[in-house]
């Protein structure tokens, strides 16, 4: 079985934009990636219009909860290869130090919670993010850089390493 890239998203409430992207990088190619997402102020539960916008083609609307950053920082959590910030906010010295030494990128969307606007302006503008994510998303995924085994794979894993398999 070859081994899959961890990915993890972050975005301050974890609640739209990088839930919108764990659900696609899993949905699009699961194959290959293990897609994750949180955020240091996560939500209470995912924002209606990202889940109405995931809802026509995202077989497990279940699975995506928002969740706290530090989920990802102990010994026992996930080794990433990658972690994606959605957000100025939470991108490179505000995000803590994540196990496995993950590589670090910067994707830049509008965050559609800004601001007060009437519901249809708000739906619009989810929409407008939802599109820019999905374009990102399928560019990575075709990335030549994500087409080969990560690098991890090709070690043998020592007993102390066990739990990366998680």
């Amino acid at each position: 079985m070859t081994r899959k890239y961890k990915v993890l998203f972050l975005c301050r409430e974890n609640s739209a934009r990088s839930i919108i992207a764990e659900a696609l990088l899993r949905e699009l190619a699961g194959h290959r990636f293990e897609a994750f997402s949180a955020g240091p102020e996560p939500a209470a539960r995912v924002h209606p219009i990202a889940a109405a916008q995931l809802r026509p083609g995202i077989s497990d609307l279940g699975a995506l909860s928002p969740k706290s950053w530090l989920e990802f920082t102990g010994e026992w959590a996930p080794r990433m290869d990658l972690v994606i910030a959605l957000d100025a906010c939470v991108a490179g010295h505000h995000a803590p130090l994540f196990p496995g030494e993950p590589s670090l990128s910067h994707w830049t969307f509008g965050d559609p919670l800004t601001g007060e606007m009437p519901e249809p302006e708000r739906v619009r503008l989810f929409e407008k993010v939802f599109w820019q994510i999905v374009r990102q998303v399928s560019t990575f995924i075709e990335s030549p850089q994500y087409a080969a085994v990560p690098e991890a794979a090709a070690r043998v894993d020592s007993p102390a390493c066990v739990s990366d398999a998680v």
